[in-house]
């Protein structure tokens, strides 16, 4: 009789066991797929659905994280999914704010940013350190950070990794670009976006080289001649389908006070049309970035004169206009 109630709480217990791992086996295979999924976001052009569907992806892996929090595709797809929100949608209305001159509004919404870089950049650390620990030691200098990434980091998957974090460090610096102790640290996103480059520069339609020449033209006195070489290599690897790179060439044509060239990429952004379907998204946000940076208080911060508007059709000699003809 002991011998069989020794047997079926062994049973009971293996049972259990078998069971959370099944149901772990579930969680990690629906978080996988989920990631795998996650690319079909980039297609969607309306911005509202968008942003809808971006709020909403950061809160399921939040929770997904908290049930599997050793699982690194939950810990990417939250350095991804923040990294997004507070580029595409709460910078966004920073900026919509700020073009209003709405001082409060404005804070508010620079504080969303930044709050959303913290967390996506806070969740990208605690994924690399998955691979080495080192980041703290590394990252006192350029130069020992970027031997601790080539050393650490080099497959395919590892780049997508990096560009994310790397985009949300430059982001967060570019919004708190008054905050010294920010601004001090912008070399670490500069190397892990090289880092990422180098390991696969195609990725996002070569969006770390894009991001990398608008750090090149963050200023009159910086690498300006970089980042028109930046520029020009992702506008030829891309055919002009990414607009996102054309509004950073904007950036370049302000700090070299070239207004000709400012406008006309701009432009370029605006009469595009659906270039890329996979696309669809970045380039729906760099229309509404183009649109502003057109705006007159921008095009005086670069030092610009609006252009005037356009001026009514003069009418044709002879008064009123020709009556349409009957069928």
């Amino acid at each position: 009789m002991r011998k069989n109630v020794l047997g079926l709480a062994l049973v009971a217990t293996l049972a259990l066991g078998s069971t959370g791992c099944v149901k772990k086996m579930i969680l990690n295979g629906q978080i996988r797929s989920t990631r795998i999924g996650a690319g079909a976001a980039d297609t969607i052009g309306d911005y509202e659905v968008a942003r809808g569907a971006a709020a909403g992806g950061v809160l399921q892996f939040e929770g997904m994280h908290r049930l599997a929090p050793d699982n690194e595709d939950a810990l990417f797809m939250l350095l991804r999914g923040w990294a997004g929100w507070g580029y595409a949608f709460a910078q966004d209305d920073y900026e919509v704010a700020t073009l209003a001159g709405d001082e409060a509004t404005a804070e508010y919404h620079k504080k969303r940013a930044k709050l959303a870089f913290d967390r996506s950049i806070s969740y990208g650390l605690e994924l690399i350190g998955k691979r080495d620990e080192g980041f703290t030691n590394a990252k006192k200098n350029a130069d020992t950070l970027k031997a601790w990434l080539q050393e650490h980091f080099d497959e395919k998957e590892d780049a997508e990794t990096l560009f994310w974090l790397g985009s949300a460090w430059l982001a967060r610096v570019n919004i708190l670009k008054d905050e010294p102790e920010y601004v001090a640290d912008l070399f670490v996103g500069v190397a892990i976006l090289e880092r990422s480059r180098d390991i696969d520069p195609e990725l996002m339609a070569w969006g770390a080289t894009s991001t990398l020449a608008a750090y090149h033209a963050r200023a009159a006195m910086a690498e300006l001649d970089e980042a028109k070489k930046l520029l020009d290599l992702a506008l030829e690897k891309t055919q002009r389908k990414s607009l996102a790179i054309l509004v950073n060439y904007a950036k370049y044509a302000c700090m070299k006070s070239d207004q000709a060239l400012y406008e006309k990429v701009l432009n370029e952004v605006l009469s595009t049309e659906d270039p890329d379907p996979n696309l669809r998204l970045q380039n729906t946000i760099a229309k509404r970035r183009a649109k502003r940076a057109l705006h007159k208080s921008a095009m005086e911060d670069c030092g610009f004169e609006a252009p005037a508007p356009a001026k009514p059709a003069a009418a044709a000699p002879g008064g009123d206009a020709p009556a349409i003809a009957a069928k």
